[in-house]
C-alpha cells in the first residue's frame, strides 16, 4: 500500500508541480516508515532476549537460509535508518525505494520463518501453522492503529491546507 501511496504521490508531484503540498506528504511518509522500523527493531531485540529457542535463530543468520535472513534485516530495519539522513530522507525516488525494501523484507520474514521452520521442523505442533486468537487481536490493534495514523495525517493535512488558504 505504501509504495502506492508513494508513486501516487510523485506522479501528482509531477503533473501539478507546486499545486499540492506533497513535500508534507513524503515527510509523514517518511516518520511512518521510520516508525514501523523502530518497531519492528523493538520487537527483534524483544525476540532475541526473551526467545527460549536462540538455536532457531541462530540458525536462520548462519544457516542455509541466512542470505533470506540478512536480507530480511537489510530490508526492514537497516535501510529505514537512512531515512534520517537529510539527503536521501527528502527523496521521493529514495522514499520509494525504502518503501518497495520494507515490503520485500516483510515477505522475507515470512519466507524466513516459514521456511527454516519446515526445514529443521521448529514448529511447535508440528505442522499447524494456524495463528492463535491472541496473535490475531494483536494484527487486529495494530492495523487499527496504523489506520489512525493514517486518517490522523490526512485532517493534519487538510487541516493544514485551509489554514495556508487562509493565510493567502
Amino acid at each position: 500500500m505504501l509504495p502506492a501511496v508513494i508513486i501516487s504521490l510523485i506522479t501528482i508531484e509531477f503533473l501539478a508541480p507546486k499545486r499540492f503540498k506533497t513535500s508534507s506528504a513524503f515527510r509523514f511518509i517518511k516518520w511512518v516508515i521510520f516508525i514501523y522500523s523502530f518497531i519492528f527493531i523493538s520487537s527483534y531485540i524483544v525476540g532475541m532476549l526473551f526467545n527460549h529457542e536462540q538455536h532457531a535463530i541462530a540458525n536462520r543468520a548462519k544457516g542455509p537460509y541466512w542470505w533470506a535472513y540478512w536480507v530480511m534485516l537489510f530490508g526492514t530495519i537497516i535501510l529505514p535508518l537512512t531515512l534520517l539522513l537529510k539527503k536521501l530522507g527528502n527523496n521521493p525516488f529514495y522514499l520509494l525505494l525504502v518503501a518497495f525494501m520494507i515490503k520485500s523484507g516483510r515477505y522475507f520474514e515470512r519466507f524466513v520463518i516459514i521456511v527454516t521452520s519446515l526445514h529443521r521442523d521448529y514448529l511447535l505442533d508440528g505442522n499447524n501453522n494456524l495463528l492463535s486468537y491472541f496473535e490475531y487481536l494483536i494484527a487486529y490493534f495494530f492495523f487499527g492503529f496504523l489506520l489512525a495514523l493514517f486518517l490522523l495525517g490526512i485532517i493534519y493535512l487538510k487541516d493544514r491546507i485551509k489554514h495556508e488558504k487562509s493565510i493567502n
